[in-house]
Parts: structure tokens; C-alpha cells; sequence
């Protein structure tokens, strides 16, 4: 791996901070590398406030948007919540879908069918909304690029609101209105919203319009909490501030769905690791297995026995999306080995048998084990779909379009996206992808990454240390969980392999400088049982570790030199 520093921040604003706070300056260091540099500011970040979101009439279209639904309400119209089959756009219909549900009954949900109907606003969509009197239709999470869904849409008389968080195109589709602040003719103040995001921004404008006020909105915050932590969105600004009251939500006073997923685990209180690891993957599942309805459904269900019965069914969903996982996942290492194509710049498998539910999961793990922008094919109709995923640094959307000679249709992210092709076209496209990514990467971003915050000593991990790094949380892109270094360490001579195939590594860490000793854990480092027999460098974070009734202070260790 690669470690690298963060750039080290102005002296002067570090030690200012430090006295304003009260706190060390290694602390003062991590929150001045994060844009923290006053009293204000640090309040702001540790005390975020639901009265700092921004209007949502900065938005553009938002004025039009409330104005068509409000006009749909008084005209008795039959409202269609259309959203996608991933965590955010099953959170994003249910969150929308819901609240206008407090105070209208001519209401319905949509999730495209992921294998007949596939990503965004379909045609089949349309001809439901059209086939049972739906006059307009609120799409959440997608939409930015339907341009001929849309004018389709129209001749049948139905309008449609889009809102959605992806990078447009260079047309925007004949909408109504089209809520998205990526948009370059919108001035919204904060472009990092999920597509849940959006749909929040578009109920809190609906909200002021009825008088409401933003504690009115508190308990659809859960929604947005995890669609934030699913879809991997920065932790910053708005994000922050949403993220940190649902998931206060999330641990008081969950929606029934919500409340029903966690009833099944052995946990108190959950993080926001916690929602990408443990909730959003089973709210995923229903999608990638059966049917996004299932996730909406559990989401809005208002009988909390019932959720329990939703819940249960979409466990044993999450149960065979595993066991997919791990046999697709075995079944493309093998392909790479078998093409000899273990050195080349990027991955580009397929199987017509891979189910395409799990093939965006495939690809992050084949990244886990090569390290390069990957994508995975399978066979859907008559066209190949694939899940594209990217390694950090790197514009996997930019490449893909490079390669659009070849591609009938995509979309997505930075960092993952989705794509269609025709099978005469994927040998071209392969060839032409892997181009692109050998002229394109930076080839030092074809080896992981460890960016460290800062060094410090072992003695500087006190109990205030760690209680104030807790109060950074929640923890996600552009607030990561802050990586240390610490220099000269020593094992105690009891570190161990463990594990039932010996792949993590158990020591305990101590130094020169420090009377104390740290239990130290590193997943998937047992190799680096031979690098701890003599003096060592190590990267970590910190974590809580609670064994036999006692809390104590473990690290995580990233790496070791």
C-alpha cells in the first residue's frame, strides 16, 4: 500500500484552533485538514443544526415542482412515486411516497423491474402510469437523462417531476420541473445531495408551503441517513447535518421497517458503518434478488408485525445474494486467470449465467483482490448489462464514455456506473476500455491507498482524545474515520494469526514513550505476522471494543512497515 500525508495545515491556524477548543494540536491538526478553522466552525461541524439547511427554494425548478403537486392535489389527481430499485431510490419513492400519504390518498409506488425494465424511467413505467390513470409521475434517484421517456410521457398526457442527484447530460429532459443541483443553471448551494437527498429538499418545500416547520420532517429522516451512508456521498454540509440527525432517528425512533431490520440484530446502537454494512445491504437485496417493491414496502409498512414478516423475507433475499456474491466472485477470478489478464490496467469479465442483481458487488470485490476500474458483464435480453466499479482517484464515468461508440446506453458516477451493450459490441468495447484506462490512470492509483491524517504518539490516544474523534462522527467520504501513524511501535511478543484461515493479525502494541498498551486488530494482514517480529511502523484508526463488560480502546490497523 501506499501511505501518504494529508497535507500538513497553516501552524498558526492549528495552534489558534487548539487554544479555542481546548484540545491537543494533533487533534487541532485532523479538523483544520477538514476546512475546521474557528470556534463557529467547529460548533457547526460537532453541534450540526437542522436550521442550517439551506432553503429549498434555492433549488432550481422547486417553485414549479410544489406548484404542479399542490395543483395535482386540488385537481384530485392520481400521483405515481417512481424511483429506482437501490437503496436510495427505494428510500427516496418511500420517503416521498409517505409523507404526501400524511395528507393525500391518491397516491402509488413504482420500482422498475431491475431485469425486464432496468435502470431509470422505463417505457413500461409510462404505460402503467398511463394504463391506470396516473397524470403525473414524481421520479426519485433517476430521470436526468429519460429525454425521450419523458416526450413520450407527454403524449400521453402525463408530466413528470424528476429529482435526481446524477450528472446531467448536456440536454435536460422536458420535465415539469427538474430538481437536481448538479445542474449548471442551478445555484443550490450544496451539489452533493443523494437522490434521497433531493426528494428531502423537494417534501421540506412542500412542508413550508403547508406551513410545516423542519421538526415536522424529523422522522423521515432514517430514510435519508441511509441512502447518505448507501450511496457513499461526501459527509459534509447538508449530508453532515441529515446524516447525523437520522441517524439519531435511526436509534430512537426508527420507522417501523427500519425498526424491524435492526430487531433481528444483536446491536444497541447502530453507526453509520453500521447502516452500510448491516441495513443497506438488506434493503439492496430485495432489488438485486427479487423485486424492489419489497424494500418499499418494508419502508412504509405501518403495522410493525408486519414489517417483522417483510423483514424476515428480505433476510433470506440478503442470504442468497451472499452466496451469489461468493460464487460469482470465484467464477470471474477464475476467468481473469484463465485470460491471463492478471497485469493488464483494468478488468472486463462476463458471463451470460452471472446474475445481474449482484454484478456491481462482484465488481468491488474482484477490485478487493486487483486493484484496478472494473466492470462486469452479463447477459440481460437480448444486450449485455454490466455494474462498473473504480479505485480512488480515478473517473470510471469518463472512461465509460470514451468507450460510447460501443454502448447503447449508461450512466452513473465518478466512481460507479452502469451500462448497456450489444453482445457483438462487448469484445470492442473490452479492448477499447482497457485502452483508455492504460493512456488515461495515473498509474500510482493502481496501488491502494492509505492517506494518513497525522502522526502521533501512543500516548497521545487519552480518553478525551477518543471521546472528541467519536464527536466527528458520522464518518464517510470527505470526513473519513481519521488514519494515524505512529513510529518505532513494538509487539508485545503475543501477536498471533487468527481467524479459522489465520488471514487477520492480533497484537498488542506498545512503545517506548508510552506506559500504556493498545489490543491492535488488522483484518486480512495476517501476512504481516513476519513484519511485527522487530520494531514497526503502523497505520490505524481508533475504535470502541467492548468484551466482557468492558469498553476499552482498540486499533484498527490499515497497515504495517
Amino acid at each position: 500500500m501506499r501511505w501518504t500525508f494529508k497535507p500538513k495545515p497553516n501552524e498558526d491556524i492549528t495552534k489558534k484552533l487548539a487554544a479555542e477548543l481546548s484540545v491537543n494540536k494533533k487533534l487541532a491538526t485532523v479538523l483544520v485538514q477538514r476546512g475546521i478553522t474557528s470556534f463557529q466552525e467547529a460548533k457547526d461541524f460537532f453541534r450540526p443544526e437542522l436550521e442550517k439547511l439551506h432553503d429549498p427554494y434555492l433549488m432550481k425548478d422547486m417553485d414549479v415542482a410544489v406548484s404542479r403537486i399542490e395543483k395535482a392535489i386540488k385537481n384530485n389527481e392520481n400521483i405515481l412515486v417512481y424511483g429506482d430499485y437501490d437503496v436510495d431510490g427505494t428510500t427516496s419513492v418511500s420517503l416521498v411516497y409517505s409523507f404526501l400519504k400524511t395528507y393525500y390518498d391518491n397516491l402509488a409506488t413504482y420500482i422498475p423491474d431491475r431485469y425486464n425494465e432496468g435502470y431509470g424511467i422505463s417505457y413500461q413505467g409510462i404505460d402503467f402510469a398511463d394504463d391506470n390513470d396516473f397524470s403525473l409521475i414524481i421520479a426519485l434517484d433517476c430521470g436526468i437523462k429519460a429525454i425521450d421517456k419523458v416526450k413520450y410521457a407527454s403524449t400521453k398526457g402525463i408530466d413528470f417531476i424528476i429529482c435526481d442527484h446524477h450528472k446531467p447530460g448536456d440536454t435536460i429532459p422536458n420535465a415539469i420541473a427538474v430538481l437536481n443541483p448538479k445542474r449548471t443553471d442551478c445555484n443550490y448551494p450544496y451539489k452533493e445531495l443523494c437522490g434521497c437527498g433531493v426528494g428531502f429538499k423537494l417534501i421540506q418545500a412542500l412542508g413550508d408551503n403547508r406551513n410545516l416547520t423542519i421538526n415536522d420532517t424529523i422522522p423521515y429522516l432514517d430514510l435519508v441517513a441511509t441512502a447518505i451512508a448507501a450511496d457513499i456521498v461526501p459527509m459534509t454540509g447538508e449530508n453532515r447535518i441529515l446524516a447525523y440527525h437520522g441517524l439519531k432517528v435511526i436509534n430512537n425512533v426508527p420507522r417501523n421497517g427500519i425498526k424491524a431490520l435492526i430487531h433481528q440484530l444483536d446491536k444497541e446502537e447502530l453507526t453509520i458503518t453500521d447502516v452500510v454494512f448491516i441495513i443497506a445491504p438488506r434493503i439492496n437485496a430485495a432489488g438485486r434478488i427479487k423485486h424492489g417493491n419489497f424494500a418499499v414496502e418494508l419502508l412504509t409498512e405501518m403495522d410493525f408485525e408486519s414489517a417483522k414478516g417483510v423483514a424476515s423475507s428480505i433476510e433470506k433475499l440478503n442470504s442468497e445474494r451472499k452466496e451469489l456474491d461468493q460464487h460469482i466472485t470465484k467464477s470471474a477470478l477464475y476467468q481473469i486467470e484463465d485470460n491471463n489478464e492478471t497485469d493488464t490496467f483494468s478488468t472486463v469479465v462476463y458471463n451470460e449465467n452471472w446474475h445481474k442483481g449482484v454484478i456491481g458487488i462482484v465488481a468491488s470485490r474482484l477490485i478487493e483482490t486487483y486493484y484496478r476500474p472494473t466492470i462486469v458483464f452479463t447477459k440481460s435480453g437480448e444486450k449485455l448489462a454490466a455494474s462498473a466499479r473504480s479505485v480512488k482517484g480515478f473517473d470510471v464515468y469518463n472512461a465509460i464514455e470514451e468507450c460510447s461508440e460501443f454502448i447503447e446506453q449508461f450512466g452513473g458516477h465518478k466512481y460507479a456506473a452502469g451500462l448497456t451493450i450489444l453482445p457483438e459490441n462487448y469484445t470492442n468495447f473490452k479492448l477499447k476500455f482497457e485502452e483508455v484506462v492504460k493512456r488515461t490512470i495515473d498509474k500510482e492509483l493502481l496501488i491502494p491507498e492509505v492517506v494518513i491524517d497525522t502522526e502521533i504518539e501512543l500516548e497521545d490516544i487519552t480518553p478525551k482524545f477518543f471521546r472528541i474523534l467519536k464527536q466527528m462522527a458520522p464518518f464517510g467520504p470527505q470526513n473519513m474515520n481519521p488514519i494515524f501513524k505512529s513510529s518505532s511501535l513494538r509487539d508485545t511478543g503475543y501477536g498471533k494469526q487468527v481467524g479459522a484461515d489465520k488471514s487477520h493479525l492480533k497484537i498488542t502494541v506498545s512503545s517506548n514513550t508510552c506506559v500504556y498498551k493498545f489490543n491492535a486488530i488488522g483484518f486480512g494482514l495476517g501476512d504481516k505476522i513476519s513484519a511485527i517480529q522487530n520494531e514497526f511502523d503502523m497505520t490505524y484508526q481508533l475504535a470502541e471494543n467492548v468484551w466482557n463488560g468492558k469498553t476499552s480502546i482498540q486499533l484498527m490497523i490499515k497497515d504495517i512497515l
